[in-house]
């Protein structure tokens, strides 16, 4: 079989892998550029001839046509072998083969991507962006779990390219960042990446599926000892040498820490509601009925010193599935870590999976909710509504957040979580 020209690439990029599986289901044959070497081989005059951006994977055709960008170029292979179906038999088909690739490149694998750089020191790490694009993963993945949860394959009946791009994105995810407790709620997903992988024609081109057991993490690199200074000269009284532990020990005690700034919040009056005392009453009695923690909160509450608030979701229309929407309030509360001291929470989902919304309560420290929550970066996302405990609906609202019984335009509490 001719081939239909020469590929520059590596063999475990993704998009490497759509392109070879392409070509495999089309019965071409692709000639893979013997020897290139990355980071050399592409800063070379000829390639930079023939692909001025340095890119791969690249691609040139038998009769002198060039092309980058790896899905563009599994898209003009798989068009090569128009009786493979990879890209749909109908127009309507081959938009949504597009789409589904489009959405596995954009919405899973540049997450990803983010991910891997974080946590390998490409990009400065930041906590709060890293949750954020965990969270980003974990819906789109829903999202694939949802579609697939009623189709074996993407588009159709038949495999298509969207598969081929899905399934190669997907073997890396579940090798780096979908754990074991992530895959278990995945379980179409999953199903769907092994009927593809061990395809006969494709077992060879993907390789072995790793599954981690738990996702990658952030590990600080190592802090190097700084120098010590020239040690003076030695006293003419003879002075016993401590050990060598020791005097690292000293050394250090020789810079004193930065004082650390003063919250606004712990200038405040002193009040007679306790904050901890409370958090500890909520876990230990029934929310409601006599002498229920509601009833302890009435007893005790400092109206002047603490505030009510209502939290509710700005963009409940993106919201999917119900255990992803919980684990988006679990990363909200994490990112609350700094108001711990001055801060209870109790919010929820409420509806079904993609018709849900989230909502709850707060009570926190002072009469403005901006001092606590903008620690959190993402505090904006929420609006938020003081609630007055005299008015018969905002109490009832309040009582029933803290119970996990709300229920808002007819939607009812689904899951739940506190902050305390």
């Amino acid at each position: 079989m001719p081939s239909i020209g020469t590929l520059w690439a590596v063999t475990a990029m993704p998009q490497t892998t759509v392109i070879r599986s392409a070509a495999a289901l089309g019965g071409l044959d692709i000639t893979l550029a013997e020897g290139y070497k990355h980071f050399e081989d592409n800063k070379k005059p000829e390639f930079l001839a023939k692909f001025p951006h340095g890119k791969i994977p690249a691609f040139e055709g038998e009769n002198g046509f060039t092309l980058t960008e790896g899905l563009v170029i599994a898209r003009y292979v798989a068009g090569l072998a128009p009786n493979s179906g990879l890209l749909g038999n109908s127009a309507e088909d081959t938009a949504l083969v597009d789409q589904w690739v489009h959405f596995a490149e954009t919405e899973i694998f540049s997450m990803f991507v983010m991910i891997f750089q974080l946590l390998n020191g490409h990009l400065a790490y930041n906590k709060a962006i890293h949750t954020t694009f965990i969270e980003r993963q974990l819906r789109s993945l829903a999202t694939l779990e949802t579609h697939l949860s009623t189709r074996t394959f993407l588009v159709g009946e038949r495999i298509t390219l969207a598969d081929l791009t899905a399934a190669a994105i997907l073997h890396r995810v579940v090798a780096n960042t979908a754990d074991a407790p992530t895959r278990a709620k995945l379980p179409n997903t999953i199903r769907f990446l092994e009927t593809i992988v061990n395809q006969p024609k494709l077992k060879d081109i993907y390789g072995p599926i790793n599954y981690i057991e738990k996702a990658l993490q952030y590990v600080p690199p190592k802090k190097e000892k700084e120098a010590k200074p020239a040690a003076a000269p030695a006293p003419a009284a003879p002075k016993e040498k401590k050990p060598k532990e020791e005097d690292d020990e000293d050394d250090g005690n020789l810079v004193p820490e930065e004082p650390k700034a003063k919250n606004p919040l712990d200038s405040l009056p002193k009040s007679t509601f306790n904050l901890e005392d409370w958090k500890r009453a909520y876990s230990n009695k029934d929310t409601r009925g006599a002498g229920g923690a509601l009833e302890w909160f009435y007893e005790n509450f400092d109206s002047e010193g603490f505030s009510v608030w209502r939290v509710d979701f700005k963009y409940n229309e993106e919201l999917t599935l119900t255990f992803m929407s919980s684990n988006q309030i679990g990363g909200f509360f994490n990112r609350l870590e700094a108001s711990r001291k001055y801060l209870f929470g109790s919010v929820g989902v409420l509806g079904e999976p993609n018709a849900s919304i989230i909502s709850g309560a707060l009570i926190l420290r002072g009469q403005e909710v901006g001092a606590v929550v903008d620690c959190a970066p993402d505090w904006e996302s929420y609006e938020y509504k003081k609630l007055d405990l005299s008015n018969a609906d905002d109490k009832a609202y309040f009582e029933a957040a803290l119970a996990w019984d709300l229920e808002v335009d007819g939607k009812a509490w689904k899951d739940g979580k506190n902050f305390k």
